[in-house]
């Protein structure tokens, strides 16, 4: 025994040697990450994936061999003792999609881990800093605890009206800590939303806990370490329990409860003590419930609020809850309770006002300056019993009068009454609007600049991309794209946040999601709309066209462009990500689309099951026949099928699919494309989407290309495309020689463009090209959203073109890039940064006289293939020297009116002479 705990020793000391010896690398490893997150807290993963960045100072740096860290305490791991896994040396250069390989993880456990690298050379880095992460309650049986809540009366569905919810209600109980605390975790949930408290104030900034998924197949919890906050003896935990998803008014049905109406919740605290004991606290009978000063909340009518009837000290300990009521307990949902593996929804900006006027006496209206969605913050001095009305919109009538008919059902209206007595500062907690300004009836006196302040709500997915160049107009296109992602990204991709709708559309997301991650990390984000997206699947396989599904959509699948996100969702994942976790966990949901699709379609052309068929949506001038789209798509499905089962091994499926897709593609041809390259229909997206999806002959490509280009000159250099055709068209052009037709469509300020809502105060993107002209005004108000993102998919160009920073396919989540600057249009330089999952990629570069100068770097551990625009035969120089004789640098033969390098990770400057325009 003795003689094995001294080898033990002895290979301890080893390891430990190798991550901190004498032969030091200048390589660094940072930004550690568990399954997306920073130290994320009750992880539902049981192999929770784990990575990091590397940043050194040399070109050419690659990560040869790795070794992780994870151990059951901090003072284990500073001494660098892995008790739950060492991986020791594992050679490559993997920093992402980790997958833990230790002892297994029980409910709760924490884990802190550190990670060291050995550089090309073989030298070691220091071990990074330490993170960590802890689990959540992995088994159905952890829980303990009792739902509870307010019984309310089911709603009426008699009639075609919307009616106020049942009042939210505010839950408590006392409990005593008579022992040293070491650590004290709370789970907690509702069917419903909540907000939670802890000895006199919220335990954290999330919102709308625990989100949005099918409460029918799943509900979510959310874990907090609440450690700092439970004291020796006396302490109260309670919750604010209201409708949300849940039970309230969803989508545009006339009642509210489309999952169910009776709000429940449930929480359960775990307390370690010093001594090593356990106390766990629970709701159960024994709690008590009131009404309080929140009278009505539900996302789309808003909330009344009435601080008359505040409850002071309700969260705090010793608190006189002798009028309240007993809570009333609730059966268990019978559905899995699973941990939140994501960003929460939190407020992540606040924005003051650019304007205030007045239209009408007592009527004032705040200008906040973008359309956004989330909610105000309100400051009143007043006395008690004023009500204060504020109303939401995203844009004026002609007399200045806030414009609501695109709301339609949605009330979208917040009231506050005044308690007296001084200064009052209020902002709603569970519902949210999308504004740009906000009208402000009954404030005693007159309002100045701040007396609101606009509150951003999203989830709070890190920032990924910054782009920006000599446009002004190009800058704000980006910046309304990225608002309408934030806008409409709160738990799941939805299409609007302000009108009676907010659902998640599926073929919103999957044009848009390409453009989301240059934007945000919305790995997290979509991993778990991913699961909504299976548990909205039909029995037969067919995908629905919203996800999460609700009680009115039963039915709704099919359409292409929108069930296709099933497949184009984890596809876009692994592709950005490297990600392969994602197609193996909806490998068998995906293939069940895919028998479904073929099922009804024995021909190989897509005629039959495709729902509400939606075709090219709000195109203009264009109606692309439904069955080419059908058909474009299920090839395009097809392929990504083929590309996927290669990527996890799965060589039968990846020929079978492959085979799939080249019989659909040739039924395609067969019924569609004539031999001089003509696409039946003779619309934009259908080109489009013929040549995006590979599905014309190598020998007519160019022709139906250039046919593509005519169409669009006879529409006076205008696109009249919809959703579906406008995330490839400028992608198109440029891939088939054609970059300054994508230029001028990129510029264009007439209508219908991209710039002309700009042209017109857009600050978000719109839903319609037409959602407002000049010579009609407002589009019909069934459908008019000012903030929808789709089509703001031209942002994935903007990046991969215009700056030039994009992925090879061959090596998903950026492990080799390609760098592809197209300079163009009005434009004279561009700055934009990408971090991927390996690190910052960096492209800058302008235009001055004829030279072309360019900034680009690539993180430690990848390489890069630049295409740089410049004459045959032109000098390409780097840092001063020939380009070809620089380090990391390898010239390779030119393609088309570029000059070609592979590129070693690092930092580079270029100089070239610039093409003519």
């Amino acid at each position: 025994m003795a003689k094995s705990i001294t080898l033990l020793s002895l290979l301890v000391l080893a390891l430990t040697l190798a991550c901190s010896g004498q032969k030091q690398s200048a390589m660094r490893v940072s930004g550690l990450t568990c399954e997306y997150l920073s130290a994320p807290l009750g992880l539902g993963e049981p192999q929770p994936r784990l990575g990091w960045v590397l940043d050194s100072p040399r070109r050419g740096e690659v990560q040869s061999a790795y070794r992780v860290l994870v151990a059951s305490s901090p003072d284990l791991l500073a001494k660098d003792q892995g008790d739950l896994w060492d991986s020791g040396k594992l050679l490559g250069n993997r920093t992402c999609q980790v997958a833990y390989g230790g002892s297994p993880l029980a409910s709760g456990q924490q884990c802190f881990w550190k990670v060291c690298a050995w550089d090309r050379d073989g030298a070691q880095t220091p071990f990074s800093e330490s993170s960590s992460w802890s689990m959540g309650l992995l088994d159905q049986s952890d829980w303990s605890g009792k739902w509870i809540g307010q019984v309310s009366e089911p709603p009426d569905t008699s009639a075609e009206k919307r009616t106020p919810g049942p009042k939210p209600v505010w839950l408590r109980a006392e409990f005593n800590v008579e022992k040293p605390v070491k650590r004290a975790v709370v789970y907690a949930t509702a069917r419903g939303v909540f907000d939670l408290h802890l000895n006199g104030s919220r335990v954290s900034d999330d919102m709308f806990a625990p989100e949005w998924t099918d409460f029918n197949k799943r509900i979510q919890y959310r874990t907090w370490d609440v450690t700092a906050r439970v004291v020796q003896g006396a302490n109260a935990l309670g919750a604010v329990l209201a409708d949300g998803w849940y039970s309230g008014f969803l989508a545009w049905q006339p009642w509210r409860g489309s999952y169910g109406y009776q709000n429940s919740f449930l929480t359960q605290l775990v307390i370690e003590f010093q001594d090593g004991s356990k106390q766990t606290f629970v709701t159960d009978d024994t709690w008590r419930m009131n009404n309080g000063p929140l009278l009505e909340a539900d996302f789309q009518m808003g909330e009344v609020y009435d601080a008359r009837l505040e409850l002071s000290g309700w969260d705090s300990p010793a608190y006189d809850d002798a009028a309240w009521k007993p809570v009333d307990v609730f059966e268990a949902p019978g559905v899995p309770l699973v941990a939140l593996d994501v960003q929460p929804v939190r407020v992540t900006q606040e924005i003051q006002p650019k304007a205030i006027f007045q239209p009408k006496p007592g009527v004032y209206v705040f200008d906040m300056g973008t359309n956004f969605a989330g909610v105000v913050r309100l400051k009143v001095n007043g006395q008690a019993g004023d009500k204060v009305v504020l109303r939401y919109a995203e844009r004026l009538n002609p007399d200045s009068t806030v414009y609501t008919e695109n709301l339609r059902r949605a009330r979208a209206t917040d009231t506050y009454i005044l308690k007296g007595g001084g200064e009052e500062i209020w902002e709603p907690r569970f519902t949210f609007h999308g504004f740009q300004y906000v009208e402000l009836t009954g404030y005693p006196g007159q309002p100045s600049m701040d007396a609101v302040t606009g509150l951003v709500i999203n989830s709070d997915t890190p920032v990924a991309g910054s782009f920006e160049c000599s446009s002004p107009m190009i800058n704000q296109l980006m910046a309304n794209i990225v608002r309408s992602q934030r806008a409409n990204f709160i738990s799941v991709p939805t299409d609007c946040p302000q009108r009676d709708e907010r659902l998640g559309w599926m073929g919103d997301a999957q044009i848009f999601i390409r453009t989301a991650t240059t934007n945000m990390d919305v790995a997290a984000f979509f991993t778990k709309w991913m699961q909504d997206v299976e548990d909205a699947q039909a029995p037969d396989g067919c995908y629905s066209e919203i996800s999460p599904r609700y009680g009115r959509m039963q039915g709704h699948g099919g359409a292409a462009g929108w069930s296709d996100a099933g497949i184009v969702v984890p596809w876009t994942v692994h592709l950005v990500y490297g990600d392969n976790r994602i197609i193996e966990r909806h490998w068998d949901s995906m293939v069940r689309w895919m028998d479904y699709v073929l099922r009804d379609n024995p021909d190989f052309v897509r005629r039959n099951g495709r729902g509400s068929d939606y075709g090219d949506w709000l195109w203009i001038g264009d109606d692309t026949p439904k069955e080419i789209l059908a058909t474009a798509y299920w090839a395009y499905d097809a392929h990504l099928m083929s590309k996927m089962a290669e990527a996890v091994g799965r060589e039968e499926e990846a020929k079978k699919y492959e085979e799939l897709f080249e019989s659909v593609r040739a039924a395609f041809q067969k019924e569609y494309v004539s031999a001089d390259g003509h696409v039946a229909g003779e619309t934009q997206t259908g080109y489009l989407l013929a040549l995006y999806f590979d599905l014309l002959p190598d020998s007519l490509r160019p022709k139906a290309a250039a046919l593509l280009v005519e169409n669009i000159k006879a529409k006076d250099w205008h696109l009249s495309s919809g959703f579906l055709g406008v995330r490839q068209i400028n992608p198109v052009l440029t891939m088939l020689g054609y970059p300054d037709v994508a230029w001028r469509l990129l510029e264009t300020e007439t209508f219908p463009s991209w710039f002309y809502p700009i042209v017109n105060g857009a600050t978000s993107i719109w839903e319609r090209w037409d959602g407002w002209t000049k010579e009609k005004g407002f589009q019909d108000v069934g459908m008019n959203s000012f903030n929808h993102y789709s089509l703001g998919s031209v942002g994935e160009w903007l990046y991969a073109s215009v700056a030039g920073i994009d992925l090879d396919p061959s090596e998903p989540g950026f492990g080799r890039l390609l760098l592809r600057p197209r300079p163009g249009g009005s434009v004279t330089w561009v700055k934009a940064e990408y971090k991927s999952i390996h690190g910052p990629v960096v492209s800058d570069w302008k235009v001055e006289g004829d030279t072309l100068s360019l900034e680009v770097s690539l993180p430690a551990n990848t390489s890069g293939r630049l295409y740089l625009p410049c004459p045959e035969g032109a000098a390409v120089t780097e840092s001063g020297k020939d380009a070809a004789a620089s380090e990391g640098v390898k010239a390779l033969p030119r393609e088309g009116d570029c000059a070609v390098f592979d590129l070693a990770a690092g930092s580079y400057s270029f100089k070239c002479p610039a093409l003519k325009k």
